[in-house]
């Protein structure tokens, strides 16, 4: 058999002990093709950003010796525009062509490192406005769980490390292996959408300006196909006025802000109800299964089923028409 493909996880001071594990657990599952090893930038133990510190069994040499490199995460509070004490020597010492991967704050190494410019990457979407001002020159889409860049990858938040661990082992060896990678770790083989679908995007808070009661009023009755026109009626204003000053304080049109409001009812009825996708669609006001699909699928990038399934896990199918 030859030589296994030797995975070096390089644990930074902070790092997040659930992140650094997950390389391990998923290419560990495929221990017949993989060796996961996991070092220090100085071999010494590493301050997790829990309250325990973790032992490690190797130092930077370990890195020489390395087909891929992964970098958790560590504490936001640690984000500097610079690398982390230790780690310019430690990438230094990689061999060409060995692939890089990062898991949420673990691109900001790479950044810091100058090893994204010009590329695509992704970070977790609460940190992409810091990151796009320290690192303008890399193409960052905060959109995705991961980007796969050939020889560099990055992933997002948290769980998206077992997604790209996942991916590049469905990458090196097909399909099956990582679905048997997947059953094993009892995780889903592949997730649909990105980070849209995780982010919080509350509805604009009401202010004094004359819009915030005609808001309240559509969002009572989201079920109603309502107009532009019966917007600026409620609000006692021409269309003109009352689109300008709508804007002026919610930041958008009305004709988006409307269809913001539905699709944020319909993902909470998909994740708290078994309603099947047409009658969701009628409560808030898309009126068929179709338009909310196409609605929900612009917005975040999934379908209704694939959206339920990812919030309400082992829930029991719902009828025709619930579905894709």
């Amino acid at each position: 058999m030859s030589r296994r493909h030797r995975v070096v996880v390089l644990a930074l001071d902070g790092v997040y002990p659930f992140e650094l594990g997950i390389p391990s657990r998923v290419f560990g599952a495929a221990d017949e093709f993989y060796e996961v090893v996991t070092c220090s930038v100085d071999g010494g133990p590493v301050r997790t950003n829990a309250d325990f510190s973790v032992t490690v069994e190797h130092g930077p040499e370990v890195l020489a010796t390395a087909d891929t490199v992964v970098l958790p995460p560590f504490d936001t509070g640690r984000l500097s525009r610079e690398l982390p004490a230790g780690a310019a020597e430690a990438l230094a010492a990689l061999p060409p062509g060995t692939r890089l991967v990062s898991i949420c704050t673990g691109a900001f190494v790479l950044a810091a490192a100058g090893l994204l410019d010009g590329r695509p990457a992704t970070t977790h979407w609460a940190l992409a406005d810091t990151f796009r001002s320290w690192y303008p020159e890399v193409a960052l889409d905060p959109d995705v769980l991961f980007v796969d860049d050939g020889s560099v990858l990055t992933s997002a938040g948290a769980a998206s490390g077992v997604d790209v661990c996942l991916h590049l082992v469905r990458k090196d060896h097909g399909t099956a292996v990582a679905n048997r990678v997947a059953r094993t770790c009892v995780v889903p083989p592949w997730r649909d959408g990105g980070q849209a679908q995780y982010i919080e995007q509350p509805v604009p808070e009401a202010t004094a300006n004359d819009t915030s009661a005609t808001r309240q009023w559509a969002l009572e009755n989201l079920d109603a196909p309502i107009t532009l026109t019966e917007l600026a009626a409620h609000a006692r204003m021409s269309l003109r006025t009352f689109a300008r000053r709508f804007d002026e304080e919610v930041g958008m049109s009305p004709g988006r802000w409307l269809i913001q409001q539905r699709v944020a009812h319909a993902r909470h009825l998909l994740e708290s109800t078994d309603l099947a996708v047409d009658d969701i669609a009628g409560q808030v006001g898309f009126g068929t299964g179709t338009s909310l699909r196409q609605h929900l699928h612009a917005a975040i990038g999934v379908s209704p089923l694939a959206y339920r399934r990812t919030f309400r896990g082992g829930v029991t199918p719902a009828p025709e028409g619930a579905g894709v």
